[in-house]
């Protein structure tokens, strides 16, 4: 019989998918971050349990990508490391705290220094390891500090530095 009319997928019950790549960088989360890890993986793991419910159940790609994101997830939370912002006396920029910052034309905006899960510049929250976190990091109020961006380097004057549960100055 010819190699072409065989199927090499008889057999498995499942299609095989990729992991997810996980980050080289640790994973230092705000205990927000890793509360809303936690609630991922317990919503996936329902639409897990209701995609295994299913009467007709040929398309097992539903199914193999819950659990490939059920995989990370559990990974994710297992390599956390959780860091209570309410710890830091606001004296330096450092992780889980909000910083405002002026540019050299007077533009005011806060960012939030918070774990890589739960970054999103669209809200101003950045990853530690982000070349802006790196340069805020450290920092206090009345310092500048230089952000390297692809654009061109940028100037920050740090005016404030809160608690992220408290409204930016």
């Amino acid at each position: 019989m010819s190699r072409a009319f065989v199927n090499e997928d008889a057999g498995k019950d499942r299609p095989d998918l990729p992991d997810l790549p996980l980050s080289a960088h640790p994973n230092f989360v705000t205990p927000r971050g890793l509360a809303d890890l936690r609630a991922r993986l317990a919503a996936r793991q329902c639409e897990l349990a209701a995609l295994r419910a299913r009467a007709e159940r040929l398309d097992k790609l539903p199914e193999a990508a819950a659990e490939r994101d059920i995989r990370w997830l559990e990974a994710r939370i297992a390599s956390a490391i959780p860091v209570d912002p309410a710890r830091h006396d606001l004296t330096e920029v450092a992780f889980g705290l909000r910083v405002t910052v002026a540019d050299e034309d007077g533009r005011e905006t806060t960012y939030e220094i918070v774990g890589e899960d739960e970054s999103d510049a669209t809200r101003g929250r950045i990853a530690p390891h982000s070349p802006l976190a790196r340069a805020l990091m450290g920092a206090r109020v009345g310092d500048e500090v230089t952000w390297p961006r692809p654009a061109g380097a940028l100037s920050l004057e740090i005016l404030s530095i809160a608690h992220a549960d408290n409204p930016p100055a």
